[in-house]
């Protein structure tokens, strides 16, 4: 068994990816398997962070140009999606043996803790998987943002972005076959490319702290415990050297 290339983490997960391949909710064998992969990534000694979107559920930015809903509105709504799939993730992951906690940016209680860094670094150390829910807590924010804030707010070594394509590719390879994947890629060519990796806000924060972002295919079994292990597979987003 390698050792970990990094101590503790944050895996971004889209909402998108629970639904495999439905139009909409939570697959139940999706939701099984990306926990078994955790269990295993948390058993090398990694702590664990998480945030998950909430476009498989409710898509604010989409709704408020389709029905006409306030930004705002919409925004706050999608957030307690986010809660909801932060919520099927506890459940599946404390059933497999998984000791995890759900922090929200927006207090709910009953259901979540409130978001407190000083917390959120006790239960990592403990060797809980936390959860972030409700993105940062403000509409017009992303829960790409929300994942980079998190990331520094907790000491992460890394962003890891899971994505239904395995790296960051020059146009869209679902679309061109031609499509070219880069090994490594620099912030500001992200952001000069518009190459879709994270919104530019997440990127700039990236950048601005030098927190690397790996980009690697989640539909792959046993890929998180591969980038865990610092195996070559992927994009890495960095600095230029």
């Amino acid at each position: 068994m390698g050792k970990p290339a990094y101590r503790r983490i944050l895996l971004k997960l889209s909402g998108e990816a629970l639904m495999g391949k439905q139009a909409y909710g939570i697959d139940n064998g999706i939701l099984g398997g990306l926990s078994e992969e955790i269990r295993e990534v948390a058993s090398l000694g990694v702590q664990i962070a998480l945030v998950v979107g909430g476009g498989n559920i409710f898509r604010g930015i989409q709704t408020t140009r389709k029905y006409g809903i306030d930004r705002v509105s919409a925004d706050y709504m999608g957030m307690l999606a986010t809660v909801i799939n932060s919520l099927a993730l506890q459940e599946r992951l404390e059933r497999d043996g998984v000791m995890t906690r759900v922090l929200s940016a927006i207090e709910m209680r009953a259901i979540a803790e409130p978001y407190i860094r000083r917390r959120a670094v006790r239960h990592l150390e403990k060797g809980r998987v936390v959860i972030f829910a409700a993105g940062t807590g403000n509409p017009y924010f992303t829960t790409d943002t929300a994942a980079a804030l998190r990331a520094m707010e907790i000491g992460s070594d890394a962003i890891l972005k899971a994505t239904r394509v395995d790296g960051v590719y020059d146009k869209d390879p679902l679309i061109d076959k031609k499509a070219r994947k880069f090994k490594e890629v620099t912030y500001i060519d992200v952001l000069k490319r518009n190459l879709k990796v994270m919104d530019a806000t997440a990127i700039s924060l990236c950048m601005d702290n030098n927190l690397p972002i790996v980009v690697f295919n989640l539909t792959k079994r046993g890929n998180i415990r591969k980038v865990v292990l610092g195996e070559q597979i992927g994009t890495v987003v960095r600095g230029g050297r």
